[in-house]
């Protein structure tokens, strides 16, 4: 398979940033779908999340480079701040419901600094903006668990 075809497979989180309506969105419910089927712990989410931003960022690089600044088809960056919204905490229904909106919600606001991060050219650009979202998501959560 060429390599420009792997970054698209990749970018695209596997076919779902093509679908037609609200693509990032989808991308976020195929990451919260995986999440809960795959019931690894901690260590293995923490390297699955590192190996799939730095390749993130090469293939979102390259579809970026191949199409316009942060195309939409690009959904990767929706897995990684999916994943990082629900990591650390307890695996509840409540909890990965809450997590998809406030992830989606906070990616779309982009708070300070993912606003200023998203300006950056490449796949580093793209997929920050995310990983901060998804951060800001999970101490949310964090907070909430913490006080119920």
């Amino acid at each position: 398979m060429p390599m420009k075809k792997i970054a698209y497979l990749i970018a695209t989180g596997f076919g779902s940033g093509y679908f037609p309506i609200a693509p990032g969105t989808a991308g976020s419910l195929v990451a919260l779908f995986l999440y809960i089927v795959f019931p690894w712990d901690l260590f293995y989410w923490s390297v699955i999340i590192a190996v799939t931003f730095l390749l993130g960022v090469w293939a979102a690089g390259a579809v970026e480079k191949d199409m316009k600044k942060d195309p939409g088809i690009v959904v990767i960056d929706e897995f990684v701040g999916q994943w990082l919204a629900l990591l650390f905490l307890p695996k509840m229904v409540w909890i990965f419901i809450a997590s998809f909106f406030l992830f989606r919600i906070l990616d779309i606001i982009k708070p300070y600094p993912a606003r200023r991060i998203e300006n950056l050219h490449g796949g580093m650009g793209i997929m920050l903006d995310d990983v901060i979202a998804g951060i800001y998501a999970n101490i949310i959560l964090q907070g909430i668990v913490y006080f119920i």
